[in-house]
């Protein structure tokens, strides 16, 4: 018997453990060369683990281990062939050792298709619906968010509990009956695990202040409304707030490198290019993958880049590089209905913008009171490396570019 050890892989200079988040073979299952076999969840991205050798593969660890680099995953027997497997699985001999699964590897056992992604997975999970009742449409027969979505939006009704002995028991007895209080535990995700050490890392190691201001977005309005038309005709996309803000803040950064910089030991680093980082919600937490360069970006350019990287973070497909780097980060917490809040900043960047919800208020204009669309906005920064008046100042130059959208193509 040849047997290959399959071992978790140097996935990054960074990273040092992986979890085991989802097996895509079943235990005993004949595997092809370059098949996935399992997917890894690291800090940053969600990974498939390829096949070494073809053969019968041998779980070894389980769903929802931890794993440091270089530990053994799985084993793979090259001695057994696909037509061994095959007459294996149809022969009524003698069962094989008991192997125990948890309860999300037993589900993964009845896919009647494809596995689902890690998205679609907890959709499937959360809505109660079997993954083997769901036929995928994905890259062989791979179950999609959207798969996930419509089944659980199609699953047929749970028939309510007739209350008629409840309502008779309540008419017969005067004694107090507490409801339900049921409690349960889940082991937190590696990415939400990461999220709160470095949140807290952030609190802790970081001068953080926040400075606030409003903006009255009516002639940024006026200006997507008045070329919107002829920018999708162009472009084949729609012009956003997001490049508008993005493409404002890349402008003032370059004016103001403190913003833009970062403290390594006892050095500043200034950087002479700006990645913005976007913050991007997806179904296993907030990612911040960066749009590079966006100082020598056209909005179509940066709106392409924006939802190229928000659709492959949502089916958990972004690589570790698309996630490194970032000089400065800005979140959107108003598309949730935030009006106003205070961002932490997304290390070692120094700098963060929060935008908010879009309100309609009173506000006074040339001695009249009139309604005009404003947002607050917000800007988190570390106060070791920008003065108060420098983040001051960084945030009026971003409301006064936002409010004459003409300067920005002008870039004054």
């Amino acid at each position: 018997m040849s047997v290959i050890e399959m071992k978790v892989p140097v996935i990054g200079e960074s990273i040092n453990e992986v979890t085991l988040s989802q097996w895509l073979k079943k235990n005993g299952d004949f595997v092809k060369i370059d098949e996935a076999i399992c997917e890894f969840e690291s800090d940053k991205a969600t990974l498939e683990f390829p096949a070494e050798a073809s053969g019968k593969l041998i779980h070894i660890a389980a769903e929802g281990d931890d794993l440091e680099i270089g530990a053994l995953v799985a084993r793979i027997d090259t001695s057994v062939t696909q037509g061994d497997a095959s007459a294996a699985a149809a022969s009524p001999a003698a069962p094989a050792a008991k192997v125990e699964e948890t309860p999300a590897a037993s589900a993964s056992a009845n896919y009647a298709s494809g596995h689902p992604a890690p998205a679609a997975a907890k959709i499937l999970r959360e809505g109660e619906v079997d993954p083997g009742s769901v036929r995928g449409t994905g890259k062989d027969g791979r179950i999609t968010k959207e798969d996930a979505a419509k089944a659980v939006a199609n699953k047929p009704a749970t028939p309510a509990p007739s209350t008629a002995p409840a309502a008779q028991a309540s008419s017969t007895a005067s004694t107090y009956v507490a409801g339900e209080r049921a409690e349960r535990r889940e082991k937190m995700s590696r990415m939400r695990r990461t999220i709160a050490n470095r949140l807290v890392s952030a609190k802790n190691q970081t001068a953080m202040l926040t400075t606030f201001n409003e903006v009255d977005l009516s002639a940024l309005m006026a200006f997507r409304e008045k070329y919107q038309e002829q920018f999708v005709a162009k472009h084949g996309i729609k012009l956003g707030f997001m490049s508008l803000f993005a493409k404002a803040c890349a402008q003032v950064l370059m004016e103001m490198p403190d913003v833009n910089a970062k403290i390594e030991e006892n050095d500043i680093v200034y950087h002479d290019y700006v990645d913005i980082s976007i913050a991007i919600s997806t179904p296993t937490g907030l990612v911040v993958p960066p749009v590079k360069n966006v100082e020598s970006m056209d909005f179509h350019e940066i709106e392409y880049a924006i939802k190229g990287l928000a659709a492959k973070a949502r089916d958990g497909k972004l690589t570790l590089d698309e996630m490194k780097g970032g000089t400065f980060t800005i979140t959107n917490g108003g598309v949730f209905g935030s009006l106003v809040s205070t961002p932490i900043i997304n290390e070692p960047q120094s700098a963060i913008l929060g935008m908010h919800a879009i309100k309609e208020r009173p506000v006074a204009v040339n001695g009249q009171v009139v309604i005009r669309p404003m947002m607050y906005l917000a800007l988190s920064y570390d106060h070791r490396i920008i003065d108060g008046s420098t983040s001051v100042t960084f945030l009026v130059k971003v409301k006064e570019l936002l409010e004459d959208p003409i300067r920005m193509l002008m870039r004054i």
